[in-house]
């Protein structure tokens, strides 16, 4: 079984994490695919409901952050994040009408 490519988006953080002496200032987003969003609703998803983003960006972040690093997250950090990962559940077509060339 081939492995799929999956869109990934970089995120330059506002506010940087800090993991002991390691500082991350930019994440990797993937789009995830529907095993990475089990246990979630969909609506929760879509609406960007804080609680589902604390648990689901451990899953599709490069480096990973975990559920802790995504709870402390500055709230201009997490908006944005929740902007990507909304983004991601829209087509392609769809994209396009709503953000026209």
């Amino acid at each position: 079984m081939s492995e799929q490519i999956r869109e990934m988006r970089a995120y330059t953080l506002e506010d940087a994490i800090v993991r002991g002496e390691t500082r991350i200032e930019a994440i990797q987003i993937r789009k995830p695919n529907s095993g990475e969003l089990r246990g979630f609703t969909l609506n929760d998803v879509a609406n960007g409901r804080f609680d589902t983003m604390i648990k689901l960006l451990p899953r599709i972040t490069m480096p990973p952050i975990t559920e802790n690093e995504a709870a402390e997250l500055s709230l201009a950090d997490m908006a944005e994040l929740i902007n990507i990962v909304t983004d991601f559940l829209l087509t392609k077509d769809r994209m396009a009408e709503l953000r026209p060339i």
